[in-house]
Formats: structure tokens, sequence, C-alpha cells
């Protein structure tokens, strides 16, 4: 099975219209609406993803052994492969609008991957190898399906075998090729009653537990395309103090316990401003992506319906002149008259490539306004998840100089990028606030065009300024608890091993210290892991675009030369 027996069949079928044409301009496998390859030996299913149209495949009588290679058919409504050695039933994935699959005379022993095929409609398994009734249950969950044939297959020689399929089977016309009629669908649904009464209770409740993993997992991947999965909850914090050295014992003590809680909160809280903020940008995404396709879409459309206006003035014109060219006796007139006709065939052909060159100019001014939009808007989430903070806060660096210098330690973790020392100078800035303001390096800050004034946002910021305080706080707490036990003075209710814990004083503090190293690279993880993936989406959305623009503008760039060389072609047979 390649391309030139396919080109054979396709021949072979063709209709006295469609055959001269065929020859002269050549054959798109994906404008073919039906194809019949039956009786041919094929041995495999291949070279058939051009045939992007097909509708109805009859591969039927062949030596098939694998169902493979229909992958690119997506618009199949009918399959053929009976009277071949097929085993099993596969690669069927893509063929979600298949309402008539044709499988009698192989070798199939299991009815199974067949779950794309909600269209079903029609379903032949004649003379195969099916043994189990049961198995052949999992058709119920096609509710077009109106028609089965399992006739000789060892399950279709059972006793209770047409009871069994009109009771389970309700909507069904047809059992292998009979009509089923009301009083065997009556008798049937009264001897299985309590039967079909529990299994439709089942997959009642199996479709909602369906149901409700569906909406799981596409909620789950709305927030993992915003880039924000698992903020909607405590699910950072939780990955950040699982593997605390000491944890359990020292949450023991009553005041690092209600630190902890205190904490969770706040962090929580500061997840869920930045879970919701990235949904929120999501969709302004969104909607610029959709609009853009919107846009390219006119853009294509109203020059498709230039170009499909200078064709039918050309061919109009084009036809006239080789009726004329027809009548002509004179080879020497012949001659001039059809270089005249060349001539007019190189300006439409010129014509129509300076129209495919100024739609692909307008195409990629499209797609660099998309590109600067989309980048904006990155951008902005992404500074705006390292820096985001419940409100905003513009100040001028001479106010600024006014704060008390603990401010700056507490909340100012910032670099500023885009300040020279001669701007704190020009705001009289204090030699030490401008020293703290140089030591200090957690984030950037996002800078607006005013160079006098900036803009602050937190969220991982201020994670990280809540996994400080937390970690200040906690080093009071067992300051003061190592001071307790060392004086012999703590509450009788504290366990033993905690008292045990605070009379080594290194090993407390090193893992406060080491579990204040985790939290804060959990938080630099997460936010390194949010910008990278924002950025890759950016990059991989436009290049794609740019690819499929540029395949598309050469196939029009080559559909032109084609219909050029055989317009010239037909010109050279009048000679």
């Amino acid at each position: 099975m390649d391309e030139e027996s396919l080109k054979t069949a396709i021949m072979e079928e063709a209709s006295k219209d469609t055959g001269p044409i065929f020859q002269a301009e050549g054959i798109n496998f994906n404008e073919i609406l039906q194809l019949r390859l039956g009786y041919r030996n094929i041995l495999m299913i291949d070279h058939l993803w051009e045939f992007t149209s097909l509708t109805k495949l009859e591969l039927n009588n062949n030596q098939i052994e694998k169902m493979e290679g229909l992958d690119q058919l997506l618009n199949l409504t009918w399959l053929n492969l009976s009277f071949n050695s097929i085993q099993k039933i596969e690669g069927l994935e893509s063929l979600r609008k298949l309402e008539v699959l044709n499988l009698c005379n192989n070798r199939i022993s299991v009815i199974e991957n067949m779950d794309t095929l909600e269209k079903i409609t029609l379903f032949f398994i004649a003379n195969n190898h099916l043994r189990q009734l049961d198995n052949v249950l999992y058709l119920r969950g096609f509710k077009n399906l109106r028609s089965i044939n399992l006739c000789g297959n060892p399950v279709s020689k059972e006793d209770e075998y047409k009871f069994f399929m009109a009771a389970h089977f309700p909507n069904l016309m047809y059992l292998d090729s009979k009509s089923l009629d009301e009083k065997t669908k009556n008798e049937a649904s009264i001897k299985y009653r309590s039967v079909l009464f529990k299994m439709k209770l089942e997959e009642l409740q199996k479709q909602e537990a369906t149901e409700a993993e569906q909406r799981q997992e596409a909620e789950v991947k709305l927030h993992t395309d915003a880039f924000v999965e698992f903020l909607n909850g405590s699910h950072l914090f939780k990955s950040m103090i699982k593997d605390d050295p000491e944890a359990e014992t020292l949450r023991c003590v009553p005041e690092v316990a209600q630190l902890l809680q205190t904490f969770e909160q706040q962090m929580v809280k500061l997840c869920m401003q930045l879970f919701e903020f990235g949904l929120a940008e999501h969709k302004r995404r969104e909607t610029e992506v959709t609009s853009f396709f919107s846009g390219q879409n006119k853009a294509v459309t109203y020059y498709q319906g230039i170009a499909s206006q200078i064709l039918a003035n050309f061919e109009q014109q084009h036809r006239e002149r080789t009726e004329e060219l027809q009548q002509l006796s004179d080879l020497d007139l012949l001659k001039v008259k059809m270089d005249q006709c060349n001539d007019e065939i190189d300006l439409l052909c010129n014509s129509l490539m300076e129209l495919e060159f100024e739609m692909a100019g307008e195409l990629e001014n499209i797609i660099k306004l998309l590109d600067t939009t989309i980048s904006d808007m990155v951008c902005n989430f992404s500074e705006t998840a390292q820096e985001i903070y419940p409100f905003s806060l513009c100040i001028s660096l001479t106010a600024l100089n006014n704060f008390p210098q603990h401010w700056f330690i507490t909340a100012l973790r910032v670099k500023l990028l885009k300040y020279c020392t001669s701007s704190f100078e020009e705001a009289n800035f204090s030699q030490s606030n401008f020293n703290i303001i140089k030591s200090v390096s957690r984030s950037p800050l996002c800078v607006v065009s005013d160079p006098g004034l900036f803009k602050c946002h937190y969220t991982f910021v201020q994670c990280r300024d809540l996994e400080d305080s937390y970690y200040e706080k906690v080093r009071e707490v067992a300051v003061a608890t190592l001071e307790s036990v060392a004086k012999d003075n703590v509450d009788e209710d504290l366990p033993d091993d905690v008292k045990m814990l605070f009379t080594d004083k290194h090993t407390v503090m090193d893992a406060l210290a080491t579990g204040h190293d985790n939290h804060l690279l959990k938080i630099n993880d997460r936010e390194t892991q949010l910008v990278t993936r924002a950025n890759a989406w950016k990059v991989a959305l436009i290049k794609g675009i740019q690819h499929d623009k540029m395949k598309w503008n050469r196939i029009r760039i080559s559909d032109t030369h084609r219909y050029r060389d055989y317009l010239r072609e037909q010109l050279e047979k009048l000679l």
C-alpha cells in the first residue's frame, strides 16, 4: 500500500468528469471523500495521512493483520475492514465521527478500545472469536447504536443470547441483520428486570464518578494553563514544612504550634490572591489569543476573496482567448497569440504572488502585535506574581528617605536595577538607607516609567517575608524554651522528648536554620516554575503561529505555480 497504488485506486473509481481533471491537474489526496481498496492483497494500512477529508474507507478482503495508520482520518464516518486477519480492535482513537464500523470475518476475541466512537450507529463484528456475553456489554456505552451483528461468534450460540441482547440494549433496532420486535424486548426486560436495575444503578454511579473526575481534570488543567496549579490552598505551605528536621517535636511547644498556624493562614491568603489573579490573567490571555485568530481569519478571508475575484476574471478571459486560439489555422499567428496568453498567465501569477506577499506582511504585523501584547501580559503577570501585595504603593525616593530603617530591613528586599547612584543623590537619600537598599537582593523591583517613583508589589516576596518573620519568632520561642529547660523551669505537660531536644542548643538552632533554608528554597522554586512556564508558553504560542503561517504561505505559493504550469501545458496542447 503506497502512494502509487492509492493513485491507481482513485483513478479506477474516478468518474468521467473527474478522471480527466485528475490526469491534468494531479490528485490532491486531501480532497478525496471516498476510497475503495478492497481485494488488493494489502498487508498493512499506510500512506493515508493526507486523506484528511475522507469520509468512507473500504479495506475489505485484504490480508491486514493490524488496525493502524488511521490517525489522520478525522472526518471518517464509514470504515470497512471485513474479511481480513485482524486480531485486536485498536487505532480508532481519532475517528470520533465514525458511524459505521464493519469488522466481520476477522480473528477478534475481545471488543475494546472504542471509547471515542461516540457516534457509532452500526457495528458489524460477525464471524469472529467473541466468547463472552459480558464483554458485549461494553457496547452499552454507545447511546446511538441501532444495529449490532454478532452472528457466527460463539456468544451468539448461547441459549439466552437474543433476550440478553434485547434486554441490555433497549434502543437496538436490529440484531444480526434482523429486526428486534417489541414483544421480544418486553419479554427480555421482564426477564432481566432485577439485573438491569442493579446494572443501571452501577452505571449511574460510575457515570457520576466519571463526570466528577472529568470536572476535576478540567479544573486542574485550567489551573495548570494559568500557571497557578495547587496555589488555591495550603499546598505550598505543606510542601515547605513537610521535611523540617525535628518538626513534630518542635510543634509540641505551644507557642510554636500557634505561630505555625498563623503562618499557614497568612501563606494561604497570599497564595489565594495569586491564584485568583492568575486565573483572571489567563482569561485575559485566552481572550487576546481568540481575538487574534478571529482577526487572522478575517484577514485571510479578505485576501482570498480578492484572489478568487482575480481568478474568476482571468478564467473568463482565458476561456475566450483559448476558444479564439482553437479557431486559428495560421501557425505563426497562433504562436503570437499563445505568447500573449503566456504573458497573461505570468501576469496572473505575479498578481497572485503580490497578493500573497501582501497578505503575509499583514499577517506578520498581526502576529507581531500579538507577540507584543502577550509579552506584556506575561511580563506583567510574572512580575506581579513575584512582587504582588494586597495594595500598590507608589512613593518618591525623597519620601522613602524619611521611613524608619527597620521598615527597609523588613519590607524593601529588592534590587533597584534601573536606578543609579545619582538618582539617590538627587533625592538627598540618606547613606544608611542607600547602603541597605544596595545590600539587599531578594527579587527585582518592578520599575515604573518615572525614574523618581517605583511601585512595590508582593506575593512571593511577602511569602519570604512571612517566612523570615516566622523564623525570627520561632527562634525567640526556642531561646526562651532553652533557658527554661536549663533552669528546670518548664511546664510539666511538656513531653520528655521535647525537654531532651532543648537540652542541646546547637541541635535546636541547626534544625530551625535548616527548616528556614528549606522553606525559602520551596518558595523560590515555585516562583521560578511559574515565571519559566509562563515565558515558555508565550514563546511556543508565537513560534507555532509563525510556523503555521509559513506552512500555508508555502502551500499557496506552490498552488499558484502548479496552476500556472497547468495552464501552460494546456496551451502547449493546442500546437
